[in-house]
Parts: structure tokens; sequence; C-alpha cells
């Protein structure tokens, strides 16, 4: 398959107005690169030491892309105060004594026919929760882990004059150490892997053996993960009907073909995050949002984004809102002029769509009839573990390592998520596939996870630096084309949800759009995590969810008292969307025609962009 030529080198200028040419990687040199300006005559940004930068790179190899500098510090600020603290240091003392003798007491019944435990696995912890964790000697290894487990949890938090954010990430760092030498990783001490080999005399081992092998040999032949071959682009998944209407060079435009004889008027814009491929909300059929909303009779619009690649390092984070989303309500407005747009922002996504909106609200912009956030922060100020990975040293770091290459490689983000949830993602996975043999049945979520892009260096090194960061359109000194905005110029109703589960956007953090924008919020917490409480259709009965409007001029209300008002409402939030969406719209017309009759040369749904 061919594909169209884009982000062209430094000699060849870009077509789109909004967009810079691409400079090539500067060579190591003994002398400061000269500053650098950025668009719309903005001040200049001095570059670092480009001989500096190519040792972080190096050093990042062996690294994983973690700053030893950043953990190096928070260690050394946690030690210290620890170390000035002698009463606190005593009641660690009282603590470990006190569970010894509590766990000595209670291993003098290990024996008992009856189940015992001095401590229960936390939260979602599901390695000890079976009963062959409850025969001796097994139940000793469980419980002598989790008391460890708890004792350093004690010893990492709480310690007076620590930084909130070193505190976190030396409890983090604990957690991992200690999650890979938990008894359920390894066959001697896994009374379920000694059941399975003893059942099945020892052939879950040879299984296992060949689930490694083949792992292996995609990871060197960088292919997909066994069973995605059923989940094919434009055929199993990504699969809704639909013709690409507008192509420029970082995205491609989706006008999918109307089911209903009548639809509203008004259209919808999908902007999905560039993280992942946009087909998340367009999943198999069963799972597909967009076949969903054309199904209540919704003209839909998604974007497509184009994997970036070496030749993109300098394509900025504004160029995502001038060509993404400011590009797709141009096109829109041509295909159905007059009309108002309801616009979705997914994730990262929804962060654009946000800082679009604010420049928009500011600027006189009134296209927008709608704004629809799912899982998608606007203040990064608690923005989970993902903190974690994010301040000076370590973004520093990162920047530089992307600079080499000229992007942040796909591995690097799936590392990241997976170390978030290492229980479930990575350790329960090697457990099961490895020790037990088995593995995890394919399914279009785990493909499209697995189906990941790269990110430019200048846009990354913006989004982390601006937003996670420093927190800029939180705290009204984001600048677009060079002047402020404000997410108080948003005066368009909107419709939020955040995950229960979410370890990517927490809910809290999402909610506090609430007092941010000027305009009534409809706020839905919904179950599942990040994709999972995203992806919730109609006919999958486990998902529940609550929801309230709050207008712009009511009283602003907390998190935690929202949680009590908010009635509780069993099935999916998809229809609850719809109904809302609904009533902000006009009465169904004839459909609009695909992408106006000037669609020469594009292909249809999904596009090659998807593909790249």
């Amino acid at each position: 398959m061919s594909v169209v030529k884009i982000f062209p080198r430094a000699e060849e200028p870009l077509q789109a107005p909004s967009a810079k040419p691409v400079a090539e990687v500067p060579a190591a040199s003994p002398e400061r690169v000269a500053a650098k300006p950025v668009a719309g005559n903005c001040p200049p940004v001095p570059e670092p030491y480009p001989l500096d930068r190519a040792f972080h790179a190096m050093l990042a190899r062996f690294t994983g892309g973690i700053s030893p500098v950043a953990l190096s510090l928070a260690w050394l600020d946690w030690g210290t105060h620890l170390a000035a603290a002698p009463q606190h240091r005593m009641e660690l003392s009282r603590s470990i004594l006190r569970d010894t003798v509590r766990f000595l007491e209670a291993a003098a019944h290990a024996t008992s026919q009856e189940p015992w435990s001095v401590i229960r696995p936390q939260g979602r912890d599901r390695r000890f929760r079976d009963r062959q964790w409850e025969a001796a000697p097994f139940n000793l290894l469980a419980q002598a882990f989790l008391l460890t487990e708890r004792w350093w949890h004690e010893a990492t938090t709480g310690i007076r004059g620590v930084s909130h954010a070193n505190e976190a990430i030396v409890e983090f760092s604990m957690r991992q150490m200690l999650d890979m030498l938990a008894p359920s990783n390894f066959a001697a001490t896994n009374p379920q892997v000694l059941e399975k080999a003893f059942q099945s005399g020892g052939e879950n081992f040879v299984f296992g053996w060949q689930n490694w092998c083949s792992d292996l040999m995609r990871l060197l032949s960088v292919s997909k993960p066994s069973g995605d071959d059923q989940f094919v682009i434009g055929k199993t998944v990504a699969a809704s009907p639909g013709k690409v209407v507008y192509r420029n060079d970082l995205i491609e435009l989706i006008q999918y073909h109307p089911t209903t004889a009548q639809v509203r008027p008004e259209p919808i814009l999908i902007v999905p995050a560039w993280i992942m491929k946009y087909y998340i909300l367009d999943l198999s059929p069963q799972n597909s949002l967009v076949k969903y909303l054309t199904g209540q009779g919704f003209t839909v619009f998604a974007i497509s984004w184009r994997n970036p690649d070496a030749n993109d390092r300098d394509v900025a984070f504004d160029d995502y809102r001038k060509l993404g989303v400011m590009g797709a309500l141009d096109v829109i407005g041509r295909i159905v002029p007059g009309r108002k747009v309801h616009a979705l922002g997914y994730c990262l996504g929804g962060t654009l769509l946000s800082i679009a909106a604010a420049a928009m609200g500011r600027d006189g912009d009134s296209r927008l009839g709608t704004i629809t956030l799912l899982a998608a922060q606007t203040d990064f100020r608690e923005a989970g573990e993902l903190t974690l990975f994010i301040n000076e040293s370590q973004v520093a770091f990162l920047e530089d390592m992307m600079w080499q290459r000229g992007y942040l490689d796909t591995t690097q983000m799936a590392g990241a998520f997976q170390l978030l949830r290492s229980n479930e993602l990575i350790w329960s996975r090697l457990s099961r596939d490895y020790l037990m043999g088995e593995g995890s049945p394919p399914s279009d979520l785990m493909a499209w996870n697995a189906d990941a892009t790269r990110l430019p260096y200048r846009m990354h090194s913006e989004y982390l630096r601006k937003l996670f960061l420093d927190n800029d359109l939180a705290e009204g000194r984001y600048r677009v084309e060079c002047r402020s905005v404000s997410l108080s110029d948003i005066h368009t109703p909107m419709f939020v949800v955040g995950t229960f589960a979410d370890h990517v956007a927490p809910w809290r953090s999402v909610y506090k759009i609430h007092y941010q924008v000027d305009a009534d919020v409809t706020f839905v917490l919904t179950s599942g995590g990040h994709n999972a409480g995203v992806v919730a259709p109609p006919d999958e009965s486990w998902h529940n969810y609550q929801v309230m409007t709050k207008a712009a001029d009511a009283p602003y209300v907390g998190p935690e008292e929202w949680l009590k008002l908010a009635p509780h409402v069993e099935g999916s939030w998809w229809p609850e969307w719809s109904q809302w969406l609904a009533a902000r719209s006009g009465a169904p017309c004839d459909p609009p025609s695909i992408g106006g009759g000037d669609i020469d040369g594009l292909p249809d749904a999904p596009g090659d962009y998807v593909h790249t």
C-alpha cells in the first residue's frame, strides 16, 4: 500500500500554512546551539548543549528512559528525612515486631483446617485470593509477603519533610521491587502452578516454554501478538463504512455513512488521542461507539491521526490543534454548512479539544454546539501515578532520549502504562502465560492496545512541560498563537465522563472541569478503567454509572459530595449521552452528502493513515 508522503524534510517546505519546517538533528558540538524561535513570533527557546543530550540519550538505553538522577534524589530525600526522625524509626521497629509476633502466633495454627489470616490483600490485588493459598505452607508465604508489603508502605510514606513527589517515587519503586519477589511469581511457591503441573503431568511448563519462545520471536520480529490476526483493520475492527473526506499532513478525516433514513442536523466530530490509533471508538461492530452513534441517527466524523516518524521531530503540539481540530471543523463546515458541531475528545484528544474550545471562545468562534470529554484531564496537578515519571529531571532526560530518535518510541509509552498496573499487566500475565502455560484469549481491545504509535519529539516535550510539569492550562498560562487562553471562556454545554478505576486520568482529576469552565456540566462516573469504562456498549450488562448535572451558575459541589448525591444507574452510559445529545440537537432531516461531493482520490474508511 502506498502512503502519501507528508512532513517533508527541511528543504521541502510544508504547504499547510500552520505547519513549521522540520529541522535536522543538531550535531554534537562544544558550542551552544543558537536559540530557536517558536511559532507566532513568541520569545525564542534556548537549546541545550548537544553533547549533554547525546550523553543522556546513551544513558537512557541502559535505564529504560528513567532518569537515575530523579530516582536518586527521591531516595536521598526519603532516606535523610527518615534518618532525622528517630521516633518514627522506633514506631517502624515496633510495627515490625508486632507483625512478627502476630505472624508467629498465626503460624502455629497454619496447618488447621480453618482458613486464617493476619492480613488481607488490599484493593484490586487478586494474587492470593484463590483457595489454594489457604493451605500450608503457601498461606505462610502469602501472609509474610503481604505483611512485608504493608510495612514497606508504612516505611516509605508519611515521613515528615519528604516532598509528596519524592515520597510517591520511593513508594512506587519499592512496590515494584516487592512485586517482582511475590511468591505468586515462582513455580515452587505458587500452589496454583503446582496443582496445574500435577494435573497435567508438567505439560503446563511445556506450553509456558512455547509461549515464551513465541513472545520472544514476536519481540525480535516486531510482529503482532498471537491471535491478533483475527482482528484486521477495515474488516473486523475499524469496520464501520465510511469515506475519507479530507487529508492533510497530520490527519485523515473520516465521514461515516448514515444507517438511518434521517439524521440529526448537527454532526459529531470525534477527536481521539494520538498516543494510540483512533479506532478505540470503532472496535468490533458490537463494541463500536461509531456504529452506535450512526444507529442513533447522528452524522459522525472522526479524525485518524498519522503515525509520525523521525522526520516529524519538530511537529508542535499546536500543529495538532490547527491541522487536527480546526482543520476538521473547517471541512465539516463545508460539508454541513451552518450547523453547530457536537465535538467529542478522548484522553489526550479531549485535552486538545478543551484547548481548541478555549481559544475559540476567546476569539468568538461559536461553531461548537456541545463538548464531550472522555477520560480527559485539563488540570494535571493530581494526574495519578503517571506524574511519577514527570519532574524536571525526568522530563529533561526523556527529552534528550527523544531528541536523538526524533520521537518517543512505542515501547517507552507502553512500558510506563504497564508499570502503573504491574500486578495485572506484567506479573499476573507472566505467571499465567509462562508458569500456568495458558494465555489470554485475544480480544479487539487487546489488538488495538498492541497497535501503538510514536510521538513527535517537539510535541511530546511541549505536552509534558506545559501541561504535566507546569500545569499551564489550568493555571491560565497556556498560550495559543502567543495569546493566553482560559478554560473559563468555554460557555458550551459539556458532557464529561470519568472512569472509576482510571490509572491514566483519575476521575477526581477529570472532575476539576467543574470549576474551570463557565458552562453547564453533566458529569458521569462510570465503572471500569481508562479504556474498558469508555468502551461500554449497552449489550454488556455489567456496566453502571452515576450522573448529575451542574448548571453554570450553580454552587460548586466537591467530588466526595458528588459521590453521595449523584444517582446510580445500571447499564452503559452510551444511551445517557445519546439522549443528552438529542436534547441539544434539531429535528431529524435528510443526511448530508459524503464529503460534499469533493472526495476524488481519497480512500474508503478506515483510510491510509491508520496503517502507518
